[in-house]
């Protein structure tokens, strides 16, 4: 399909997500009341350090000319560190001296200090700034506090201080997967960076699925061969040219991926690998088909969702997984090894005489404990290697290894089970932790999952449960964000969809409870932005951008505007279409205004701008009698899962952005004002359904077609009943990737009603999707 222009003149409430995600909003809003807010002292350093004393004096100012001073291999490579990080956040370009000085800024590696494995100490007098520590990542860690120090907008000014800091968990860290959508070592490594700037310490590799095998195995050489390629679905798997096959590649090499664990030490953050079994297993089971309980070839897809497609139980199979795992361990120096175990549906098991009489000579009892029996036997493989097992929470199924760590994604749940049995746990819960959930309910944001995963619901997050015995805590190793790329095709939506929130997770995983603060973060978070910008980051927006909900009087000409930023910040307004200053009027209350209006808003932070351009929005009569998919509800009734999909074509650029719901396609406008109105307008486009539904296969609704291509209908009240008008629907889409259709409304509708547009058919292999309803004048 082509690309549709989406329209920037009107955003009115976006009602589908917003109706679903009201609880979360109410709980992110309830963090930060006063809205951002420094506390006193506070500093705009992110992670805010354990302890930090303001002492007598005026402090010191890093320029240009300042020294840097180190003795030592170690503590002169933090020190050139620091040079560069110090330089890439928007600080000068500071060299390197041998020998500690007497001014300027003094690095100290002192193996006598009581700061921990990551600790560090940070003092500055009128003569300079000392960061020592015990150990090479303290210094580094210091090195990156005082780089922040050093760059808060004032002037390089570092206050008289003293800063005793360590993390509070050992754990801190950010899950990437390669499999469904591919990263290059450029890009892999400004993540790193970034992660490195923030004190975080762990990067979790996803790099198999069932889209995607990532890692070169030299003995299996058709791993990348056959399983690290895929087609991608309709248009964007096709040459724009001759219509040929156009495949989505990429893996990496043992060196490539030696270089990224190097780069990654040299920062201070282990590597951890995740080979995924038993699910998640069809590109490995594609490229070597004796490894699947099925006879029918498989090959990796551009679907998402949960496959059904298992590792079989025979003794070969488990020996090519050790074979495997024998080449990730000489790889990877990290003590853990994941290898998931989430999301294995049974069924092919069940199903397969071969797997039921494995499970027989073996004595185990059912499938869940077949599992538990692949778990534990590559945990003694891990274990004779010097190498602990981690998995997703679903190896606790079955019974685990008592060595066995568990990462918790379901929730908490998991973890506070697998902490109180004596498992060490990393809490990753997919409420807080995920972050391929959108950050707003904004029309600017990319394609991700159904729910919204805000800023304040991740800073929120508490990795300890209450409920955890205070004995058992000490098995809460940490905290972890993932972020799974199915919707994240590019870099900059991977930026987009980490960044604020990535620092979020980071404060949560290094500071003490008691210290962190959200008003106070929200405060110390525009001086970050300044950072990210100098180092090329290019975080998110639409947290930082103004959101505005319209109720109109279209009978009066007129509509009341409300203004919301995100995360609370101030804003300004104007409503002639003039350019948003500090000196703008301040939004407080809603504003009424005659039609039409040319309105522009921005968020302020002590009388800066937060968002690159100021929000605007062109309000008139016209625009006022359409909607975009954004701005539709779901329709009444069983099966909700709304995502926000994007287009499949053109292969390569921007594509469209669709809001549907994949278990029942049908879009909802509430109270819409049909005085005077004849007729509708809808416009709609066609994408490949590429779900895999697994047990959720149930929950998929469509209404049978009457027709040969099926039907538009439009209904009223609970969308169900005898349709108020129906439009057959075309074979295909037009040229351009989509079609318009209108229906007539009957005369006798009138005043307020309930109006939803359905279309007609299964929605395999392909489905209709809504983009624009518009209501038409007699």
């Amino acid at each position: 399909m082509l690309t549709r222009t989406r329209r920037t003149s009107l955003s009115l409430l976006t009602f589908a997500l917003a109706a679903s995600l009201a609880p979360l909003a109410q709980a992110a809003d309830a963090l930060a009341p006063d809205g951002p807010r420094a506390l006193p002292g506070s500093l705009p350093l992110m992670p805010v350090p354990a302890r930090v004393e303001r002492i007598d004096g005026a402090g010191y100012t890093v320029t240009a000319t300042t020294p840097v001073h180190a003795e030592g291999d170690a503590a002169r490579r933090v020190a050139g560190q620091f040079t560069t990080l110090l330089r890439d956040s928007g600080g000068p370009a500071l060299q390197v001296q041998a020998g500690r000085g007497k001014e300027g800024v003094r690095f100290v590696l002192d193996k006598a200090l009581k700061t921990g494995a990551e600790g560090y100490q940070l003092r500055t007098g009128s003569t300079g700034v000392t960061v020592q520590a015990a150990t090479e990542a303290g210094l580094f860690y210091g090195a990156a506090t005082l780089s922040q120090l050093a760059t808060t907008g004032a002037g390089g000014t570092v206050p008289a201080l003293r800063i005793d800091d360590a993390p509070r968990f050992s754990w801190r860290g950010l899950m990437l997967d390669s499999a469904r959508h591919f990263q290059s070592l450029d890009e892999i490594k400004r993540v790193l960076d970034a992660m490195a700037e923030q004190k975080l310490n762990t990067f979790h590799w996803h790099l198999t699925d069932d889209q995607g095998w990532r890692m070169e195995i030299k003995r299996y050489p058709k791993l990348t061969g056959v399983g690290s390629c895929r087609i991608p679905a309709g248009d964007g798997g096709r040459d724009p040219a001759t219509g040929a096959p156009r495949p989505y590649c990429g893996f990496y090499t043992q060196d490539q991926i030696r270089e990224v664990i190097a780069y990654a030490a040299a920062r201070h953050i282990q590597v951890i690998p995740e080979i995924d079994v038993p699910g998640h297993a069809t590109a490995a089971i594609a490229a070597y088909p004796e490894l699947g309980t099925l006879d029918t070839p498989l090959t990796p897809l551009s679907e998402w969702g949960v496959f059904p497609n298992l590792f079989n139980t025979e003794e070969s199979t488990f020996r090519f997984l050790e074979n495997v795992l024998e080449e990730v361990i000489a790889l990877f120096p990290a003590k853990y090894v994941h290898v998931g175990g989430d999301e294995a549906v049974k069924d092919q098991w069940k199903a397969s005489a071969r797997v039921q009489a494995r499970m027989r000579a073996l004595g185990v009892g059912d499938e869940m404990e077949m599992q538990s029996h692949l778990i534990k036997r590559l945990e003694k493989y891990l274990e004779q290697h010097d190498r602990r097992l981690i998995g997703w929470d679903e190896i606790l199924e079955g019974g685990l290894p008592p060595e066995a760590t568990v990462m918790s994604w379901r929730g908490t749940e998991g973890g506070l089970k697998a902490a109180s049995e004596g498992h060490d746990v990393i809490m990753s819960p997919v409420t807080d932790m995920y972050m391929d959930y959108l950050q707003t309910t904004s029309d600017n944001e990319p394609p991700g999952r159904p729910l919204t995963t805000p800023l304040a619901r991740v800073y929120g997050f508490e990795p300890v449960p209450d409920a955890l015995a205070r004995d058992k805590q000490q098995h809460i190793l940490g905290l972890q964000a993932n972020m799974f790329t199915e919707h994240t095709r590019s870099y900059a939506r991977l930026q987009h969809n980490l960044f604020p929130r990535l620092a979020a997770v980071a404060e949560t995983g290094w500071s003490p409870r008691e210290r962190r603060d959200y008003g106070d973060f929200l405060a110390r978070l525009p001086t970050q932005l300044q950072r990210w910008q100098a180092m090329g980051i290019a975080y998110a927006q639409t947290p930082f951008e103004v959101e505005l909900d319209t109720r109109d009087d279209r009978k009066a000409g007129t509509a009341t505007l409300t203004l919301r930023n995100p995360l609370g910040y101030e804003i300004r307004y104007s409503t002639d279409g003039s350019a948003v200053t500090p000196q703008s009027p301040r939004y407080s209350t809603p504003l009424q205004q005659p039609l039409p209006v040319a309105l522009q808003a921005a968020a302020f932070f002590d009388g800066k701008a937060l968002a690159r351009a100021a929000s605007r929005f062109d309000i008139t009569a016209a625009s006022l009698l359409s909607r975009t998919d954004e701005h539709l509800a779901l329709c009444p009734g069983e099966g909700k899962l709304l995502l926000r999909l994007e287009d499949d074509g053109p292969a390569d650029g921007a594509r469209a952005i669709f809001n549907v719901n994949i278990f029942n396609p049908c879009w909802f406008w509430q109270d819409a004002d049909l005085d005077g109105i004849a007729r509708l307008r809808v416009r709609a486009g066609q994408i490949p359904y590429y779900f895999q539904l697994a047990y959720d296969e149930p929950q998929r609704r469509f209404s049978p077609a009457r027709s040969a291509h099926g039907e538009m209908d439009i209904l009223n009240g609970q969308c169900d009943g005898a349709p108020l008008a129906t439009v057959p629907l075309p074979a295909v889409p037009g040229k351009d990737g989509f079609i318009t259709l209108e229906a007539a409304l009957p005369r006798s509708l009138k005043g307020t009603q309930n109006l939803c547009v359905r279309f007609t058919g299964d929605t395999r292999p392909t489905m209709w999707v809504l983009d624009e309803l518009t209501l038409l004048p007699k």
